[in-house]
């Protein structure tokens, strides 16, 4: 039962894991308007969506040694990988971040957060009356 419920909500919680990681990238993008040569960051939403479905977004990364004397480890790589953001002009300090940019993909992210969140709930609603009767 536990794992019907968790593949039904799965989907959800890896698109809104996803919104929030975007969000906070985001974020750092703006709050670093100002610092020079900040290179603006974002991810393909759509392709790290797929790669967590897909399951191959395990958050692990094996570490490489260039000498037998270093230890080996994992290293958390997230589910998206970072790119940069190609500027549509650049700053004279070489900072990449584009304002205008940075709040509408701001404000398109939280706004399609928002949608997931309802999503979300109105599944859980629909599940709650089904188990209740």
């Amino acid at each position: 039962m536990v794992s019907k419920l968790d593949s039904a909500l799965s989907f959800q919680h890896q698109a809104l894991t996803l919104r929030a990681n975007r969000q906070q990238v985001l974020a750092g993008n703006i709050a670093n308007a100002d610092t020079p040569n900040f290179k603006a960051r974002d991810f393909d939403f759509s392709a790290a969506l797929a790669k967590a479905v897909d399951g191959r977004g395990d958050g692990t990364l094996a570490l490489t040694t260039t000498s037998p004397h270093h230890l080996s480890g994992n290293a958390e790589s997230g589910l998206a990988s970072l790119l940069y953001r190609q500027p549509t002009q650049a700053g004279a300090d070489g900072n990449t971040v584009d304002m205008d940019v940075e709040r509408a993909q701001f404000s398109e992210n939280a706004m399609y957060y928002e949608a997931g969140m309802t999503f979300l709930s109105g599944q859980i609603k629909t599940l709650l009356t089904a188990v209740q009767g």
